[in-house]
Order: C-alpha cells, then structure tokens, then sequence
C-alpha cells in the first residue's frame, strides 16, 4: 500500500471516528432526555398554568411564550437581514464600507449571548421601557433580532453571491430594472439559501437562555400582548431546574422543547420545498 492510500484511509478512519461520535453523542442525550421526559407529558401538562414556581402544574404559559418569540423575532430580523444582505450584494461594491459591515457581522456573530442580554436589559427594558413595556416579549424579541441578524445577513449574502451572473446580465439586457431583476431571477434562485439561514436563526431562539432571562422577565403568566413579560421553554426548563430543583417538570420541558422544535424545523423544510418547488 502506498504513502498516499495510507494516509487516505487514516484520513477516512479518523473522520469516521468524529462522525460516529458526533451521532453517539446526540443519540445519547435525545435517548436520555426523552426517555425521562416523555412520561411527564400530557395534557395538563400542555395545557395547565405552572403552580409552586414551576415546580408543579403545566408549561402553556412557556409554549406560548416560546411561539410568541420566535414569531417576532423573525417577523423582524427577516426583512432586515435579507434586505440588508441585498443591499450589500446587489448595490454595492467592493471596499472598505462593504468589508467593514462584513467584518461587524462576523464580530456580532462571535459575541456570547449574555452580552447581547446585557445590552438588551439596558437599552430595550430600562431605556426603552415606555415602548417596550420594559421585561416583555417585545424586549425579548428585539434582543433576539440583534442575535440572529448576523446569521441572515452572511448567509443570505452568500446565497446570492453564488447566483451566477448570466442569470443577472440576462435579465438586465432585456430592458429590466435592477430591482425587477433581483425580484424575479436573483431572489427565487437564492431562496433555499436564505430560507436555510432563517431555519438556524429559529434554532437560535428558541435555544437561548441567557439572553432571554435579562429581557423577557420569567413571567409564569399567560402573555396576552407583546408587551407582556414571559419565558421560553428554555428558560422555563433552566429556571425550573435552578429554583426548585424538580429535575422530572424540567426534563419534559426539554422533551416538549425538543419536540417543538423538531416540529419547527418540519414545517420550515416543508415551507422550503414550496418555495423552491413554486419558483424553479
């Protein structure tokens, strides 16, 4: 056998190894989590207020919570970050301000989340109180868009860096306008991209904790409005385990989350497929 087949099959086995893992791993913890978890699930688990800190009754005030979350959140950051990401491809050149926006939304990225709860606690619940309604789901949300921004923007910025530019010129010389062009030829070609990018986002949010435990409040109340405090499932599962201790209500929190979320990404794939079903 010679060097070069040596080191492929090395190279091979090694990347085995980290994949067979990766997937023991995962499997471990959805095993262990979901098998502690599932038995605690009914419906007045589902459907009941939470009693005794959390410590007994049910989670709706935390799905609703949850749901309410993700939905403003995306309902805000989408259109700025795809926006924004078109501006910097389609309407822009390359140079100093293009890389300097680059280079802010790759920082932003690597911040940890507490420090966007930081800031979020300073600027949106005490600052912006009388807008906000100070520790609220609109707080929460607007915490969360400053989160996932970067995500949208660098993936969808790259979704439409690889539409090839035939298909743009084409366009253009039939006598189109720049923005019929991105509407009709760039975009729908970019969409699996940018839908790719919102689908992390949605992941981001309703997995975060730190963030949301400064700018959302903890409320065990049902939200009637976004100016309402509230939690997520996991902070409700975080906040649970930390203050009474009652690891059974926190584990089928954790199935519920898991569960919800498996649920969100099936409809974000299935939503994807018609998007790219409808404008290939």
């Amino acid at each position: 056998m010679g060097k070069t087949k040596r080191n492929q099959w090395i190279a091979f086995g090694l990347l085995s190894l980290a994949t067979a893992f990766t997937i023991t791993v995962l499997i471990a913890i959805l095993f262990y989590v979901m098998g502690q978890g599932l038995k605690m699930i009914n419906l007045e688990f589902l459907l009941e207020n939470p009693r005794n800190m959390g410590a007994e009754g049910g989670i709706y005030p935390a799905i609703l919570g949850t749901i309410y979350l993700v939905g403003v959140t995306l309902l805000i950051a989408t259109p700025i970050g795809v926006g924004t990401a078109i501006f910097l491809n389609e309407y822009t050149r390359e140079g100093p301000f293009k890389k300097m926006i680059r280079f802010t939304t790759e920082a932003l990225a690597g911040i940890p989340s507490i420090v966007f709860g930081l800031f979020g606690f300073v600027f949106f619940v005490i600052l912006l109180e009388p807008y906000t309604g100070g520790w609220s789901i609109l707080s929460g949300s607007l915490t969360g868009v400053i989160m996932i921004l970067p995500v949208i923007i660098r993936a969808s910025e790259e979704a439409l860096r690889n539409v090839p530019n035939p298909l743009r010129e084409g366009s253009l010389a039939l006598g189109t306008t720049r923005w019929y062009t991105i509407k009709k030829t760039v975009l729908p070609v970019a969409i699996p991209g940018i839908l790719s990018s919102i689908i992390l986002s949605i992941g981001r949010v309703v997995g975060e904790t730190a963030a949301f435990l400064l700018t959302l409040g903890g409320s065990l109340l049902i939200p009637r409005t976004i100016f309402d405090g509230s939690r997520t499932l996991s902070l409700h599962l975080y906040m649970v385990a930390m203050e009474t201790g009652n690891m059974d209500m926190a584990l089928g929190t954790g199935a519920v989350l898991i569960i919800l979320v498996l649920v969100i990404n099936f409809l974000a794939s299935l939503l994807f497929k018609r998007f790219v079903k409808r404008f290939s």
